[in-house]
């Protein structure tokens, strides 16, 4: 037990250093190094609930995480007095586990073995060995062995790690997260710990005891809580574990400030108690009987005499289990999910009911979690003692709308300061994985062993979820190809890039576009009264918290995917599953270090397979270099870029041999850590007798030139537009946006001729005819195809001329912003006519749809079902114990004006993403690696040319088919009683000649 002297059990920041550990409570280093982090509470609460220690008999190896903990641990439980059975598991894995033998389920038996509480007694054997059945999945392990060029036991030996990576990691933290208590109750000493891990420590035990005795609150006869049906259904200490881990998360993943809004926090935490509800309902229904005498004798006997008098119970049971058993013994873990769904009736419990259980349990930890700061901080007085959270009101004023009211969450900075150093200590969901991924087969079939898989990220959109459900399987089979290949890409860590972004990272930040790791700091207040320089001081001050607000978030961002790297720096190699968008766009589906990523993640990340350079290769590498260099030399022709890289020869060589030590020429590029490793590959190259021989695993990116206008130049055969976006050879790359600079500063010339007294254009014209530039219009004309409008236009180019601080007065700013982005539309609409109808037609027919309560459906060229998701939210007010929240819910009435906006950028995205999948698919059939995000596309350099060749057929291919007409097909054919406008005029542009294009793709 913690000492009583305090109000809440509180640990201060800076603890002593812990006694020795006793005999056989601390687990060994290795899985000391691995334990803390932010662990999934599902799987940290079931391990805390079924403690077994060495002075027990053991049980088999598969029930040992599925004990009642014993005496010596009853402190860590949940009051006797509540209604919890003896055995409870955390997941539908663990839930099936309690019901297979491990005779049964051998190489799960192995996954989970390392996970248990070293035992000096031997395990008893398993019952009667029948004769061992599953010999398919053996096959199955074989063949997919022999694909992916491994053997037989390195496969195997990799799928059962990947398995404990799946299901073990709350187990390993949980089980040391219990010795860590019974150590400090036994000791009274709180053990040296990182930051986060001991203010778990003493916010647990004063949580749960309160949450124990609310449960016994509204257990009693008559009680009225809102929250009172939902809060007895699990142990206090599962509730407890959930409720910091959730919120502890999403502070660290939020904006910065350290709050998180009531209403997210809230629904997610009973979001999650209602998941492990809903599983350990489905353990209690399903269980065993033990074959251990003792289990027998704890067995209430009305449940033995409600079996025997109603025997069709005790049959459907037993039906039930020998199907988990089957299911588990081939791995089919998504099936099991689907019978706990079945076997589950219950109604779901709803928003409502999340956010009344969440609120509840913020409250009570609001309530009990305090902090302590070091003794340094207040040496001279009484030891400060505050809570770690705290709840507060927000007023958000928004323009020609009455202002809004909300609840946040806000942590004390001193928990805050600690969460960007901490990400090493957390458990981070869906990391890659060690084994190719499960192919695509369904809706909820692929990706991941055990962890929850979608094909698609609906975002609770229903009808995009079930539509996709609907699709026939051998509609989806080009789209599961497609991502199956994405997915056996084979990835690895970078090493010598990493050690030098870790140097950079350990000595502060600041360089290759790292955030700093220190604050600045906030301004004094000024001693005067005078009122102009107290409200510079004031907005001094809010600009330097806004600042360290947003380097704290990027700290929290760079810890996340270092930890990552770091953790995955010594795999030979590993894979990122992919889904889709509702758009029918492939994202990898973990979050952090992943090459959609920043260039940090860029930089770290190569391909696991190296290659020879060959004859192209070393030249790829040269243009790869120039490319990542940029700035203007990406413009430049092949020739010129391969000049650029050979005359920088001595700064590429200096760069690799002594990144931090010498003249540093690769902290010049845009894309700094990508360029480095680029350079010590070339490096190598040219130092060694035979620069064809030289294996390189750096991906090569080639890049579509404004993607999005070249979709809409091959859907229009524009000619004109064809030719600004690459569709045609040229001696060097067109470059669109200097081209439609060029038109603003044709207009604008035209316009300051004009007199200034009549024409309020002709002022600003004159004022501004200097600073067009091609970076001034360039996001105004990225943004173009996916329908920005004026008022967004005006707000990017006002950002532009405001960094750079030619224009002082605000007024005199906004007008020229308005004239400029007015201008920049104008150029936008003459270059890209074809362009702006088909935008226009797309959009016009969405109206007609969406002006009838529909959304806008279509399906991709690849056969993806897509439906707009875009429907207006109602509002919900409900009273919870720490405020009233507004939920929002989807409607059935559909929002007209997002529809028609939305949906000319989504086609156009559906397009790229069919293009990016096409692609994938071809060159997998021709051997090469191949990794894409959206429209760069990447492989190893010997291999450029031949996906330069795949790639420009695809894109033919896929316009050989007339999109527009099968589109507006679709839509007759949805819609017969509607009228939709004709298909706009199309130009006689040839898209073979593409084939024939150098800088389609550079």
């Amino acid at each position: 037990m913690l000492p009583a002297a305090t109000p809440a059990a509180v640990l201060p920041i800076s603890p002593p250093s812990p006694p020795p550990p006793p005999p056989l409570l601390l687990p060994p280093p290795k899985s000391l190094a691995l334990m803390w982090r932010r662990l999934p509470s599902r799987r940290l609460a079931s391990a805390l609930l079924s403690a077994s220690t060495p002075h027990l008999p053991p049980p088999p190896p598969l029930h040992r995480l599925l004990l009642p903990a014993p005496a010596a641990a009853t402190k860590i439980l949940p009051s006797p007095r509540l209604p919890w059975g003896p055995r409870f598991a955390s997941s539908s894995a663990a839930a099936a586990a309690e019901a297979v033998s491990s005779s049964e389920v051998d190489e799960l038996h192995h996954a989970l073995e390392d996970t248990t509480l070293a035992d000096p007694t031997p395990t008893p054997p398993p019952v009667a060995a029948a004769p061992r059945r599953g010999r398919g999945r053996g096959k199955v392990v074989t063949e997919a062995a022999a694909q992916h060029g491994m053997t037989c036991s390195r496969y195997s030996a990799l799928r059962r790690r990947q398995i404990r990576i799946e299901t073990e990691a709350w187990e390993q933290a949980a089980r040391e997260y219990r010795e860590l208590l019974a150590d400090m109750c036994q000791h009274k000493l709180a053990p040296n710990l990182p930051y986060v891990k001991s203010l778990f420590l003493g916010w647990f035990e004063p949580l749960r005891d309160r949450i124990v005795a609310e449960q016994e609150l509204v257990g009693e006869r008559g009680a009225r809580a809102s929250h009172a049906p939902y809060f007895n259904l699990l142990p206090a200490d599962m509730m407890a574990v959930i409720t910091m881990h959730k919120l502890m998360g999403l502070l660290m993943t939020g904006n910065g400030d350290g709050s998180v809004r009531v209403i997210q926090a809230a629904c997610q935490i009973g979001e999650a108690i209602e998941h492990e509800v809903r599983i350990h309902k489905f353990l209690e229904k399903t269980k065993k009987k033990s074959t251990k005498q003792a289990d027998k004798a704890a067995e209430p006997e009305a449940e033995a005499n409600a079996q025997a008098a109603d025997p069709d119970i005790a049959k459907e049971q037993q039906r039930l289990r020998k199907k988990v058993t089957e299911l588990m013994k081939k791995q089919k873990v998504r099936q099991v999910r689907h019978l706990v769904k079945k076997q589950d009736n219950a109604r779901p419990w709803g928003q409502d009911a999340h956010a009344k259980v969440g609120s509840r349990l913020i409250e009570i930890l609001i309530e009990t979690a305090h902090i302590q700061p070091p003794a340094s901080q207040s040496a001279d007085s009484t030891p400060e003692i505050r809570p770690a959270f705290t709840h507060e009101m927000r007023t958000v004023a928004r323009e020609q709308q009455k202002s809004r009211r909300y609840g946040v969450i806000k942590c004390d900075p001193l928990v805050r300061q600690g969460l960007d150093r901490t990400a090493k200590h957390m458990v981070i969901p869906y990391m890659p994985m060690l084994i190719p991924p499960i192919n695509w087969t369904g809706y909820d079939k692929g990706a991941h062993l055990f962890l929850p898989s979608y094909i698609m990220r609906t975002h609770g959109a229903r009808q995009q979820r079930e539509a996709v459900k609907r699709a026939p399987k051998e509609q989806m089979q080009s789209i599961f190809e497609a991502l199956n290949t994405l997915g056996s890409t084979k990835w690895r860590v970078n090493k010598k890039v990493l050690t030098i972004v870790d140097r950079i990272w350990s000595s502060g930040g600041r360089l290759a576009d790292l955030v700093d790791r220190a604050d600045v700091s906030i301004p004094e207040k000024p001693d005067t009264e005078d009122e102009a320089e107290l409200k510079k001081w004031r907005w001094s001050v809010r600009s330097a918290k806004k600042e360290n607000s947003e380097r704290h978030s990027q700290r929290c961002d760079v810890e996340l995917k270092l930890a990552v790297a770091r953790k995955m720096k010594e795999e030979s190699g590993f894979y990122y599953p992919h889904n889709l968008d509702f758009r029918g766009r492939a994202y990898p589906m973990h979050p952090y270090l992943n090459h959609l990523g920043s260039d940090l993640c860029r930089g770290v990340l190569e391909f696991s397979e190296g290659r020879p350079l060959g004859k192209s290769g070393l030249r790829w590498l040269k243009i790869h270099l120039a490319n990542l260099y940029a700035g203007g030399v990406d413009k430049l022709s092949y020739d010129g870029r391969i000049a650029f890289t050979e005359n920088h020869l001595e700064d590429i060589f200096d760069s690799a041999n002594r990144p931090l030590e010498g003249k540093r020429w690769w902290l010049g590029a845009e894309d700094p850590f990508q360029c480095l490793a680029v350079c010590m590959d070339i490096t190598e190259a040219l130092r060694s007798p035979s620069p064809e021989t030289m294996i390189s695993h750096v991906p090569v990116h080639q890049d579509g030139s404004c993607n999005g206008l070249q979709h809409y130049a091959a859907l229009g055969r524009d000619k004109l537009g064809a030719i600004a976006v690459n569709l045609v050879s040229g001696e060097k790359p067109a470059d669109v946006y200097s081209g439609i600079a060029t038109r603003v500063v044709e207009i604008m010339r035209r316009d300051a001729q004009k007199d200034p007294a009549t024409d309020s254009d002709a002022a600003r014209a004159r004022l501004l005819v200097d600073q067009v530039d091609r970076k001034l219009v360039k996001q105004t004309v990225m943004t173009s195809v996916y329908g920005v409008t004026y008022v967004g236009a005006r707000e990017q180019i006002k950002r532009r001329l405001k960094e750079r601080g030619v224009i002082a007065d605000d007024s005199e700013l906004f007008g020229a912003s308005c004239y400029a982005a007015k201008v920049t539309l104008t150029a936008l609409g003459e270059m890209f006519e074809a362009a702006r109808s088909i935008m226009n037609w797309l959009g016009d027919c969405a109206k007609v749809i969406a002006c009838e309560n529909e959304p806008v459906r279509w399906m991709t060229p690849l056969g993806l079902p897509v439906v707009q998701p875009y429907r207006k939210l109602g509002r919900h007010l409900i009273k919870t114990s720490l405020q009233v929240l507004t939920l929002q819910r989807e409607t059935d009435k559909v929002m007209v004006k997002r529809q028609r906006t939305a949906f000319p950028p989504n086609f156009v995205h559906s397009l790229d993403g069919s293009h990016m999948m096409m692609t994938a698919v071809a060159c997998k059939k021709q051997g090469l690696y191949f990794a894409g995000v959206h429209d760069s596309y990447w492989t190893h350099a010997c291999d450029v040319d031949t996906m330069n060749m795949i790639l420009r057929e695809k894109f033919v291919e896929l316009y050989d088919a007339p999109i527009l007409e099968n589109l507006l097909e679709s839509f007759e054919k949805s819609f017969p009683t509607l009228k939709f406008p004709p298909l706009p005029d199309r130009g006689d542009f040839n898209m073979k000649d593409v084939l024939e294009s150098t800088y389609f793709f550079n």
